[in-house]
């Protein structure tokens, strides 16, 4: 049975959120703070960690930093309507979506059901290793990881989805929108900060020039394409 972490200091939500996703054969663990939060995901295996952004102690910002020092679960993130700086924080550091206070609970839902399904997504079948080589890149499909020249890094769900997703159509040209309706499993709503936040996390670990990226290039106006000739 698929498990969750709810890490979250509003104790009726917490208890809400558990209740409702146990209905999708979901479990729920709860803490309040982010450092209780932490210790758990060391200590159990989970499928994906629901994070608010405003707990006590350690802050959401702080704690999805620490949790992706040990962890590449996919992790929500809870922000406020007015706090746009914290959503943004939180995709650079790592986050995988994030949805704004207060929310739907059948939309809350989906996109638990939507990240726990892309989590495994792509991995093999029967045990068997995938890998994908490009010109210095491998893209390791039963791991879930990338090596290059900077190592070999276990890439959270959303930049492994999105890198995946460019390297199988290698040499076309993919929409923004296309990009994040394949990658989200959603309708495209003109907001481009979720792919860029996770475009520039990607190219930090797998390009040796960040700044003038050798596989994933940017097609001003339109949006990406995977290098054809690596």
């Amino acid at each position: 049975m698929d498990r969750v972490l709810s890490i979250d200091d509003d104790r009726e939500l917490s208890i809400l959120i558990r209740q409702s996703i146990r209905s999708e054969n979901i479990e729920a663990d709860c803490c309040s703070d982010g450092k209780a939060g932490l210790a758990t995901v060391k200590e159990r295996k989970y499928q994906l960690v629901i994070l608010d952004v405003m707990i006590p102690g350690m802050d959401g910002s702080e704690t999805l930093g620490q949790i992706r020092k040990v962890s590449s679960l996919p992790i929500l993130m809870f922000t406020s309507k007015d706090d746009s700086a914290s959503k943004v924080r939180g995709l650079r550091a790592g986050a995988d979506d994030n949805l704004t206070k207060p929310f739907d609970m059948d939309e809350l839902i989906a996109r638990v059901l939507s990240l726990i399904h892309r989590y495994t997504r792509f991995n093999g079948l029967d045990g068997a290793v995938q890998q994908l080589d490009f010109d210095g890149l491998k893209i390791d499909l039963d791991s879930r990881s990338v090596t290059g020249g900077n190592g070999t890094f276990e890439l959270p769900p959303k930049e492994f989805d999105l890198l995946l997703f460019c390297a199988k159509n290698q040499g076309k040209i993919l929409t923004k929108q296309r990009i994040y309706e394949e990658v989200w499993g959603e309708e495209y709503c003109y907001d481009d900060s979720n792919i860029m936040a996770i475009i520039s996390r990607v190219r930090k670990k797998i390009e040796a020039d960040p700044g003038s990226p050798k596989y994933i290039q940017t097609i001003k106006g339109i949006g990406y394409r995977f290098n054809k000739e690596v």
